[in-house]
């Protein structure tokens, strides 16, 4: 692990020193290149640059034991020595988890798909729901949020929404979010007051690039049709609604929220970009591995991942075995804890797969 860390430090100061070259400086893609790279290391190298300061100063303090024979600066250079054995051990650490690989697709925009499941229209109040949560996360990390393709009901909730969130990281956080997320409470339509339990699914996608999936024109079918709203409610009556099929895998996105046909087709191919480079990472990663399932969830959207208990005011997300009681807060975007607890969780497992048991960061 050592030698990585000296080659990473070597390549960050190597990196300082072309950012203020003359040469690189006149051309900013180049420039731009150097400067992504090198605030990509600086966390590693500034973590690793304090691991060798306290690495040293632990040396120091033995030394001084050594040689000391006063009794109260023993035990004060004893202390010390405590203190930055762990510090050095926490660092290990810290180091550990930073040299893990990253997902090249963590610092993407993101597409989300939220539907109604079981439950009828509880369940499309949920995914209502679910739909103001994410939005309001997404507030709080300065995120914005821009609806594609919508279909509410008359009560106010969604069979489906899908909307895109763009900011610094979407991907690394949210990719948590996809599966199936669980309901129980009384529904506003019950009027026996019994618990019922519904369902909405997520899909959470990277948003992809025209470079990152190439679609044939010939292999889509565009279909123009007029909008409708809830309960099949005329929203104009202008043919501006678009639907997209994409012919080899039978994928079908419509949009009908705009009034331009040409904004609607434009959102509709974000979405099946996305959906599409989220089909050939599945079919990749199953060549692979064999889709290793790790102590976070295969994200598979059948699977269960999460349960919201009205009643108990109740959060259980299953994949870890985290239970909050504060789910009024959750609802309102506060979903800090629970996302830091699954890539906590994702890490520690990581490790466990990188890392042979008892090995020792220096070794």
């Amino acid at each position: 692990m050592l030698e990585k860390l000296e080659g990473l430090e070597a390549r960050y100061v190597d990196l300082e020193q072309k950012l203020s070259d003359p040469a690189v400086l006149a051309d900013m893609d180049t420039w731009r290149k150097y400067a992504k790279t090198h605030a990509d290391l600086t966390e590693v190298v500034t973590t690793y640059r304090d691991y060798k300061r306290v690495c040293r100063e632990i040396e120091d303090t033995r030394s001084l034991l050594e040689e000391e024979r006063d009794p109260e600066l023993r035990d004060l250079a004893e202390a010390e020595l405590e203190e930055l054995e762990e510090k050095k051990e926490k660092l290990e650490e810290e180091l550990k988890i930073l040299l893990l690989p990253r997902d090249p697709r963590d610092k993407k925009n993101v597409i989300v798909e939220i539907r109604s499941g079981t439950g009828g229209e509880e369940a499309a109040l949920f995914a209502g729901d679910l739909f103001r949560m994410y939005s309001r996360y997404a507030e709080r990390q300065g995120w914005k949020v821009e609806v594609l393709s919508s279909h509410p009901t008359d009560m106010g909730g969604f069979k489906e929404i899908i909307f895109q969130v763009n900011g610094e990281s979407v991907y690394s956080k949210l990719k948590y979010e996809s599966g199936v997320h669980r309901v129980q409470r009384i529904p506003v339509t019950e009027s026996g007051g019994r618990i019922h339990t519904s369902a909405a699914t997520v899909a959470v996608l990277p948003e992809a690039e025209e470079v990152d999936v190439q679609i044939d024109p010939q292999d889509i079918r565009i279909d123009i049709f007029c909008s409708s709203g809830p309960g099949g409610q005329s929203v104009n009556t202008t043919q501006s609604a678009v639907r997209i099929t994409h012919i080899p895998t039978g994928i079908v996105v419509s949009c009908q929220d705009e009034k331009s046909q040409h904004k609607n087709k434009e959102k509709a191919m974000r979405v099946l970009r996305a959906r599409l480079l989220d089909r050939a990472q599945r079919e990749q990663q199953g060549e692979i591995s064999s889709m290793r399932r790790s102590m976070i969830g295969s994200g598979d959207r059948s699977e269960r991942i999460r349960t919201y208990n009205f009643p108990q005011g109740r959060l259980t997300d299953h994949r870890i075995g985290l239970t909050l009681y504060r789910l009024s807060d959750i609802l309102e975007g506060d979903l800090d804890e629970v996302i830091t607890a699954l890539i906590t969780a994702q890490r520690a497992e990581q490790l466990q797969q990188e890392l042979p048991a008892g090995e020792e960061a220096g070794a």
